[in-house]
């Protein structure tokens, strides 16, 4: 049995898109485009709780992360309504509209999904999440050094001109007593929050650094980088993974 372990070990590295390095990690995407599901939501939205738990469901699917993304973006044009929500951010809520103005969405609402940047209306008819076939784009690798973030691709075919990195640190297991608004009285749980946003412009031909913001929020929390072409959000190719050992107070 000792025998094997060595290989079994060697096996799940390959398997999983994460690798735990001494002092950090390193997370790389696959070939072909990795589908991100964005969903748009809000504290102060009655119709939202319901999207959301769906989307925490997600947690256990099996391509989480090296086949599905999801991220939850809390909006703040609903915090006119007497609840405003902690995790809302006016960067999310543009970033919902310019899906609007581009043609990939029909609207701005919440619930509302993105899946792979187009508007997604299966979860309203009950419908099992499909995930798209992506194109063969090539392979995104993030290093995380402490709070240094290092973001490098490889392309496999000629990519757009001008890449926009970002990175998102999500929270999971947060809790929220509501107040007032239309989910006054209700405790709301979320999972996939995008906790913070940071845009990050190249550095050098398909690389960007940074540091990682910090936020001490949720039992647990994930990273995920992605790469858009300027001034359209829809991401071009994406990663994601389990921040190890992260929890309230964590990296």
């Amino acid at each position: 049995m000792k025998r094997l372990l060595p290989a079994l070990c060697a096996a799940l590295l390959i398997a999983s898109p994460l690798v735990q390095a001494e002092r950090g990690l390193t997370i790389s995407s696959g070939e072909m485009a990795t589908p991100v599901l964005e969903l748009f939501t809000a504290q102060g939205c009655s119709s939202c709780p319901p999207a959301e738990r769906w989307l925490s469901a997600l947690s256990e699917h099996p391509r989480l992360w090296h086949g599905l993304i999801p991220l939850a973006f809390h909006v703040d044009y609903w915090d006119r309504l007497g609840w405003p929500d902690p995790f809302a951010n006016p960067g999310y809520s543009a970033r919902q509209r310019a899906y609007a103005r581009s043609g990939a969405s029909r609207a701005v609402y919440t619930p509302g999904f993105i899946l792979a940047g187009r508007e997604w209306r299966g979860w309203f008819r009950g419908e099992a999440l499909k995930l798209p076939s992506g194109a063969p784009v090539g392979t995104l690798t993030l290093h995380l050094d402490g709070a240094r973030l290092r973001l490098s691709f490889r392309e496999s075919t000629p990519a757009p001109a001008g890449l926009v990195a970002h990175v998102a640190r999500l929270g999971f297991g947060l809790r929220s007593s509501v107040t007032r608004g239309e989910n006054a009285g209700r405790t709301l749980e979320h999972d996939f929050v995008v906790l913070t946003l940071q845009q990050i412009d190249a550095s050098a031909p398909h690389r960007w650094q940074t540091r990682l913001q910090a936020d001490p929020r949720g039992e647990r929390q994930a990273l995920v980088a992605w790469l858009s072409t300027p001034g359209r959000p829809t991401p071009y190719q994406a990663v994601g993974a389990w921040l190890p050992g992260v929890s309230a107070g964590g990296l």
